[in-house]
């Protein structure tokens, strides 16, 4: 009983087959194999029995316009990411190790019917980023356990249907302090202010703007080597959401597209590192990072959040909670 599901999230020439056996004591999906020309992931314990495949669109470079009908499968695909998270909440406690936390979003977007779009994506292992303290973006669940006081980001995106449901947010681990704290909320209304400034007609530099200028007023600083994104049916698509910018300049917003707002901020200087497992981004003068991303699209008179907590839980008034 197997369930093979093919998608082309990224690739031009590629289709990634997904066969996943979902059973009480959920399997590993096992790393990718070439098969015709197509990367294949394997688990050997799956029992659902139909077999899906999933049309997507290849990355041309180009500004998507999506279409109102569209709306309707992001809305499914955030909604879904947003749980997970939601879901994770109770479990981000002292001594808990991140790859459980990893393993608990895997059986979780699984059992809704989804697959867990990061899994395998360019070689990434984990189904979620983990990202503590001073760790930007991408970071790796493990064996490492989380700590009192730590501030921990989680970045799941989920494929629902072929679409694309992209979130992050920020945890406090026990008791949370005040500089902490503080750059949690500072990197939230950041974001809240560059997802105010999207409307048909603004630019992506109202975006950047509107971020940059209120984080630095809090004497903080915008990570610069990492953006935002479009998606929908690809994972990473056009356009470049840039957290920094100027009002007025680059391309115009229009109804139908698709993207994230993502902003990724630090105590300290703006500079990061990538570390040696090709992935993990840290602050080089390890000081804290902070990030928090929804999923959105313009619509014609503003904007629609995807990925917004259906419980209320992204706010960072549960740091410490």
């Amino acid at each position: 009983m197997k369930r093979e599901i093919a998608l082309l999230p990224e690739a031009n020439v590629e289709v990634l087959c997904y066969r996943c056996d979902i059973s009480p004591n959920r399997s590993v999906i096992s790393a990718p194999h070439r098969v015709g020309g197509a990367a294949s992931f394997e688990t050997t314990a799956m029992t659902l029995e139909d077999t899906v495949e999933i049309a997507a669109e290849t990355r041309t470079g180009a500004i998507k316009i999506h279409q109102p009908a569209d709306f309707e499968g992001m809305r499914k695909a955030g909604k879904l990411a947003a749980e997970c998270l939601d879901m994770l909440v109770p479990h981000v406690k002292p001594g808990v190790s991140s790859d459980y936390l990893d393993t608990l979003a895997r059986e979780f977007i699984l059992d809704h019917g989804a697959l867990p779009a990061c899994l395998f994506y360019r070689g990434y292992p984990k189904t979620v980023c983990i990202s503590r303290n001073h760790v930007v973006c991408h970071g790796i669940p493990g064996e490492w356990a989380l700590r009192e006081g730590d501030i921990v980001n989680i970045d799941v995106t989920v494929i629902v249907d072929g679409w694309h449901g992209d979130t992050s947010r920020m945890y406090g681990v026990g008791e949370v302090g005040p500089r902490a704290r503080r750059l949690v909320e500072i990197t939230y209304e950041g974001m809240k202010r560059g997802l105010d400034a999207v409307k048909p007609g603004a630019t992506l530099g109202d975006i950047g703007y509107a971020i940059q200028s209120y984080v630095e007023a809090q004497r903080c600083s915008v990570v610069r080597d990492f953006c935002g994104h479009g998606l929908g049916k690809v994972f990473h698509d056009a356009p470049n959401i840039l957290h920094f910018g100027r009002p007025g300049q680059g391309a115009v917003l229009k109804p139908g597209m698709f993207f994230t707002v993502e902003p990724m901020v630090n105590l300290g200087k703006p500079a990061v590192k990538v570390l040696g497992d090709g992935w993990t981004a840290v602050t080089r003068d390890k000081s804290l990072s902070a990030q928090c991303e929804h999923s959105i699209g313009v619509t014609e008179d503003g904007y629609e959040v995807f990925t917004a907590s259906p419980t209320g839980l992204f706010q960072p008034a549960i740091l410490g909670g």
